[in-house]
This record gives structure tokens, C-alpha cells and sequence, in this order.
């Protein structure tokens, strides 16, 4: 096992196994860089104990070495490992269980293997979806911590601590005026809230993990968790989502996907970043009441769903032939690794 690491990882052997789990950390995002990996977990590290949550930060760290050592252990090809696609859904496992369930050996038991079958699970979503030319993204994640999450109601062993109780919609109370600084603050929070980190300082951080690497993909986190609060202050949502930046995290991943990732950025991708993120807040609201009555987050569901059926499509806006959606690596996505500061290539860190 330590053998295949390294050859995976290069000659650096622990030391490049480090740095191909923080760029798994990175990827959620879709960051190649072990800097921006760096920044999300001390994003995460930092936000998790000032919450008073700091078993979060730990099984965040967990969850991608669970993750990216089955991608190992099941022998997929080591490129996908090298570039951190086993780990992004195994660190948003890790974040989750205990974000969700109380501290039990139980939970921290299925919280491996859940973040195990992530790795697999991704592998066979992207085979089917592959001649859709599109990607499953963090999908993983959210189906197999919907199933285990949902398997907790049935199990006294994993206790649903901290899960809303399962109810139909009810009133709500929304925002009659709110101060700027409040309003940074809940734009920062739907930065954060992408590893479920309820802090504006985590939101800080990963603005500057994204910057490192894509200015192009700070610029647009920035604007999607504030197009995102705009509009769900207008339409007068649950003040008390609005304020934990509930309604940021998905149209900060759409944002990233469609105007950066996929698409070169330019004029006719920021106006589908921006119908996406518009939609996405739309989808976010829906599935909070599709949701309820089984008392479970609908995590990045939204964000999946929307960049789905915005790429679906595979609309030509840079490509004369209709676009490749199933990865986003500079040879299938040559535009990232031109966005990267001081960087020829997206996949040389």
C-alpha cells in the first residue's frame, strides 16, 4: 500500500501523500492545488472549533484519507488520485456525520465506510454518466449521506443528535431590516457552509484558498453567495437560513462550475453562471420542503441538480463541437490552466 502512494504520488512518498489530500480538500471546489486544500482545512480547522464543533474539522480530515486510500486499494487510475477526485467526496462525508450525528464509535464507524463507498460510488456515477458527457460531481456524497442519514432514523446506534425533526413546513420568521455588516457576514457564512462550516472567517479563508489558484473562481464564489443572499432577501426566505448562509453554499459551487470550470470565462458563460445560480437558489428552496418531512439537509443536491441541466445540454460556447462535461482536466478543460496565478499548468502542484 505505502508502495503504491508513492509511486502515485511522485517520489516525496508521505510528503506527496499530504499533498494529494489536500487537493482533495481543494477539488470540492474544483481546485487541483494542495494550497487551496491547505487554506479549505485550516478554513475548516479554524471554523469547526469556534463553532464549538471541532469533531467536524477531524472527521473532515478523516473522510478524505478514508476516501483516497480505497481509490488505492480498489486500483483506479492513479492520475484521478494524483489530482485529488478520490477525496472531495470523502472530506464533505467527514464533515457531515458529525455536523448531523452524535459522537459515538458507531458513527465514527460508519463514517468510513460511507466515506469509502464514496470512492466507488463516484467511479460507477461517472461510468454511467459518461455518455452524457457530464460529471457526478459531489452527487457521491450527497446520495450515500442521504442513505446513512436517513438509515440513522432506523438505528439507535447512530444517533440523530443534532438532525431536524422530521415535519411538515411550517411559518417561518424572515428578515425586516438587516445592518451591512450583517450582510457580509451571511455572505461570508454561504462561503463557508460548502464543508458545512457555520463561520465568516471560514468563508475568509476559502476566498483566499480559491484566489491562490483561480482568481477567476474567488471572483465567482464572491458573486454567487451574494447574488444567492440578494435574492433570497427580496423573496423574503427563512431569516434564520438566510443568517447561517444556508442559501449560499450550492449557487457558490453552480458559480464556480459554469462560469469558470466549464466553460472559459467570458459574457455569454457569466450570464449562464448567472440563470444558474438564480435556479439553483429556486432548487435550494424546493428541496428544503421536499426535504422536511424526512428531517435531512439536502447538502450540495441543489448545486448537482442545476449544473446537470445546465450542462446537459452541452451548449457551444467556446467549442465549435459540442463540449466535454465529464472532467475537468486542462487536457479536456484547456481555458484552467490559464487562470491559475503564476502557473502554466492547472496540474503541476
Amino acid at each position: 500500500m505505502a508502495n503504491t502512494i508513492a509511486q502515485a504520488g511522485g517520489t516525496g512518498g508521505s510528503f506527496d501523500f499530504i499533498k494529494i489530500l489536500l487537493r482533495g480538500t481543494g477539488q470540492v471546489m474544483f481546485q487541483n492545488s494542495a494550497w487551496t486544500g491547505l487554506l479549505f482545512m485550516v478554513g475548516i480547522f479554524w471554523g469547526a472549533y469556534l463553532e464549538g464543533q471541532g469533531l467536524v474539522a477531524w472527521g473532515a480530515l478523516l473522510g478524505v484519507i478514508v476516501s483516497t486510500v480505497t481509490g488505492y486499494i480498489l486500483g483506479f487510475p492513479a492520475k484521478d488520485g494524483e489530482q485529488g477526485l478520490w477525496g472531495f467526496n470523502g472530506v464533505l462525508v467527514g464533515c457531515a456525520f458529525p455536523t448531523f450525528m452524535g459522537n459515538t464509535v458507531w458513527m465514527w464507524l460508519a463514517l468510513v465506510l460511507c466515506a469509502a463507498l464514496t470512492t466507488w460510488v463516484r467511479a460507477g456515477f461517472n461510468n454511467v454518466m459518461a455518455p452524457w458527457k457530464v460529471n457526478s460531481f459531489t452527487f457521491p456524497f450527497v446520495f450515500c449521506t442521504w442513505m446513512f442519514l436517513l438509515a440513522a432514523r432506523a438505528m439507535h446506534g447512530l444517533p440523530t443528535t443534532h438532525m431536524a425533526d422530521p415535519a411538515l413546513p411550517a411559518a417561518f420568521s424572515s428578515f425586516e431590516s438587516i445592518r451591512f455588516v450583517d450582510l457580509v457576514v451571511y455572505w461570508l457564512k454561504g462561503i463557508g457552509q460548502v464543508f458545512l462550516i457555520n463561520s465568516w472567517v471560514t468563508g475568509v479563508c476559502f476566498l483566499v484558498g480559491l484566489f491562490l489558484c483561480s482568481r477567476w473562481a474567488a471572483l465567482w464564489a464572491a458573486i454567487g453567495s451574494a447574488l444567492a443572499l440578494l435574492v433570497v432577501i427580496v423573496l423574503k426566505a427563512s431569516g434564520s437560513d438566510i443568517s447561517d448562509g444556508l442559501y449560499g453554499y450550492s449557487p457558490v459551487l453552480t458559480a464556480i462550475a459554469l462560469a469558470t470550470v466549464f466553460y472559459k470565462p467570458n459574457f455569454r458563460s457569466a450570464l449562464w453562471a448567472v440563470l444558474g445560480i438564480l435556479v439553483t437558489v429556486f432548487i435550494q428552496a424546493g428541496m428544503y420542503i421536499l426535504m422536511a418531512p424526512v428531517g435531512i439537509a439536502t447538502l450540495t443536491g441543489p448545486f448537482c441538480i442545476v449544473t446537470w441541466l445546465f450542462l446537459l445540454p452541452l451548449i457551444k460556447f467556446d467549442d465549435e463541437e459540442k463540449p466535454d462535461h465529464s472532467n475537468w482536466n486542462p487536457e479536456n478543460k484547456k481555458h484552467l490552466a490559464m487562470q491559475q496565478p503564476g502557473r502554466k499548468r492547472s496540474n503541476e502542484r
